[in-house]
């Protein structure tokens, strides 16, 4: 799965499981904002991730997520083996 892909299919599940308007969602923006995600919120995204992706997320991962683009590049690097954060 190339970036590409990933980008898309978090873009889907994200505009289901949280009812936001697509047209929101860019690279750029700020995930926590447009998603309006509080503490209960990133406990749904932790499963929606596990389930969508197949691989397990620590929750100290998102404290390095900011923006969609880096939530994107955090699922690319899970998904193909890389080491995440620093």
């Amino acid at each position: 799965m190339n970036k590409e892909e990933i980008a898309e299919k978090i873009n889907e599940f994200l505009i289901d499981e949280f009812e936001v308007d697509g047209s929101l969602i860019s690279p750029e923006a700020p995930l926590k904002e447009t998603l309006d995600l509080d503490s209960l919120d990133y406990v749904d995204l932790v499963v929606v991730v596990e389930s969508n992706f197949g691989f397990k997320v620590v929750g100290e991962d998102f404290l390095t997520i900011e923006t969609f683009q880096d939530f994107y590049d955090y699922a690319y690097n899970k998904i193909h083996g890389e080491k995440v954060g620093s």
